[in-house]
């Protein structure tokens, strides 16, 4: 584990990211804030690419909860089948859509407890819905920012939860809002897991790895 990175490193660290990528977005399609929680929530064990693909027909049918329950677990199953665990996502896609349609009017709810009462949405998944749609600074620490935390020296801890809290005391509140898509893009394209392309990071002076690739 790297040591944590001071307060001047973090800053000039995401003053390149944003100079390099002023509003980063995510990867999942989406049309709404529905759309999103559901996207997201399938995107457990899967890819971005994999849930697009997937979704980008069953989002012109259902793109409600409303239009979900119509559509029907068996019919929701059609369209994911290609993605792993999809028995598993669309029992809880057809729960959380009851819950949203009979105690929030068929609206998401902005709090982290109201997303975190739905099933298959987890901590990470609220905090994603908050920050992309709600536009809350919330960090949803996946696998390529926990990775990218502790490898450079940003954010780092030894479980997710600490991670998350490394990122909301360590990074400037300028960056807060973004702060997670850029380390989930970084992790993803450059400060890969078995390879991290060091080359090519425009961040390599300040990290603290210490087996750096050419």
């Amino acid at each position: 584990m790297a040591k944590q990175l001071d307060y001047h490193a973090i800053y000039d660290a995401f003053d390149r990211f944003r100079a390099s990528e002023a509003e980063p977005k995510g990867e999942l399609d989406h049309v709404n804030a529905y759309t999103l929680v559901v996207a997201v929530a399938l995107s457990a064990q899967a890819t971005d690419a994999g849930v697009n693909k997937a979704t980008r027909d069953l989002f012109k049918i259902a793109d409600t909860p409303q239009k979900m329950l119509d559509l029907g677990e068996d019919g929701l199953i059609e369209h994911i089948k290609t993605i792993g665990l999809f028995r598993q996502k669309a029992k809880n896609v057809i729960k959380l859509s009851r819950i949203l349609v009979d105690d929030y009017a068929g609206e998401v709810p902005s709090s982290r407890a109201a997303l975190q009462s739905l099933p298959g949405v987890g901590r990470k998944t609220a905090n994603v819905v908050l920050n992309m749609w709600w536009k809350h600074p919330a960090q949803a620490v996946d696998t390529h920012i926990f990775r990218v935390g502790n490898r450079t020296g940003i954010a780092v801890g030894k479980d997710v939860n600490a991670v998350e809290r490394a990122v909301e005391d360590h990074i400037p509140a300028e960056f807060q809002h973004h702060a997670h898509h850029w380390l989930i893009l970084h992790g993803r394209y450059i400060c890969v897991a078995r390879k991290p392309k060091c080359g090519a990071c425009i961040i390599r002076d300040l990290c603290q790895f210490e087996d750096k690739t050419q």
